[in-house]
């Protein structure tokens, strides 16, 4: 049965098609996850009420620090887990099948970018790369696996000037499809060591200062590195510990969702209630890829969604933990 949800999931093509997979992994893990099971009836929910993904209840993502928060007795097959940059308790995601987040965060990023394959990539994450357990390391090798360009590829710590040598070699080969990922902070101190411009590279920032540099708004942060870099727009990748799916940006801090992933925002004083439209709220991200944890997240963040199925991160509520996305309250 397992098998057949997930095959649905990356399958999604209509709206219609979210709907019925939204609730068909609803009562999947409402039946099958017990703290999942636990919350959604001491919130008294009356599950024979839920005929529409909107009806469905969030779990609280701190849920994910205090509780195994999995389906079944399945084996588990890797833990991610969060950073804990402020000292707090960290996040575990525990995974019993890696090739649906590998299928997950291939598929999504060749929704927006193309065949991964194309790419060279390179990885600046210096507070990634020392961790074991990181979803985004796991992610950005399995990118490198597929890449064809495979030694070109790599990571790379505070030590930028190996880094800036090859920018400079790969910027000034117009055929090739280069992408940089970076965490913000390192990216800043690239940016003010860089002395050409970055015209052919895709630099796609996936938050976080980590505590080594003052927290900035994103447009701030966005401006500065464009400057530096000499390019018009900085792509962003929205993902986190809990999800086991990417939604990216092109430029703007406008997010695209994957098909089997929706986010929704919750009023600010009724977690309850969903906001509308355009109006600043909680985020609530439903993951399907989530199949066989918690697809129905209530995350700390804090945005609003557009018309268009696109939404913003303006940053997260006040004494919520610093995470990799973190940006401050605009």
């Amino acid at each position: 049965m397992l098998s057949d949800i997930t095959k649905r999931i990356f399958n999604i093509a209509s709206e219609e098609d979210f709907n019925r997979s939204a609730l068909e992994t609803f009562f999947f893990q409402y039946e099958n996850n017990p703290i999942y099971n636990n919350y959604v009836r001491l919130i008294n929910c009356d599950i024979k009420q839920i005929n529409n993904f909107r009806h469905i209840p969030f779990l609280p993502i701190e849920f994910f620090k205090t509780q195994k928060v999995i389906c079944g007795n399945d084996t588990v097959k890797a833990t991610f887990e969060s950073s804990g940059t402020t000292g707090t308790q960290k996040s575990y995601h525990y995974i019993t099948d890696i090739s649906v987040y590998e299928t997950s965060a291939v598929k999504s990023f060749e929704r927006f970018y193309g065949n991964i394959a194309d790419y060279t990539i390179l990885a600046l994450l210096p507070s990634y790369i020392e961790r074991k357990n990181s979803s985004l390391i796991w992610m950005i090798n399995h990118f490198i696996s597929k890449s064809n360009y495979k030694t070109d590829c790599g990571f790379f710590g505070e030590d930028s000037s190996e880094l800036i040598k090859k920018l400079e070699i790969l910027n000034n080969d117009t055929s090739r499809k280069v992408i940089l990922f970076g965490v913000s902070f390192a990216l800043l101190d690239l940016a003010e060591k860089i002395k050409f411009p970055l015209n052919n590279i895709i630099i796609m920032e996936t938050g976080g200062m980590k505590g080594k540099r003052k927290e900035i708004i994103r447009e701030e942060l966005h401006d500065i590195l464009c400057k530096n870099f000499g390019v018009n727009i900085i792509h962003s990748e929205y993902g986190m510990t809990e999800m086991l799916s990417q939604a990216y940006s092109k430029g703007n801090g406008i997010y695209n969702c994957p098909p089997w992933m929706k986010v929704m925002t919750r009023e600010i004083n009724d977690p309850f209630s969903l906001s509308k439209d355009g109006r600043s709220g909680g985020i609530n991200v439903i993951d399907l890829a989530n199949i066989n944890s918690c697809s129905f997240i209530a995350t700390r963040d804090v945005g609003k969604c557009n018309a268009d199925g696109t939404f913003e991160i303006s940053g997260r509520f006040d004494h919520s933990d610093t995470r990799g996305c973190n940006l401050m309250i605009q």
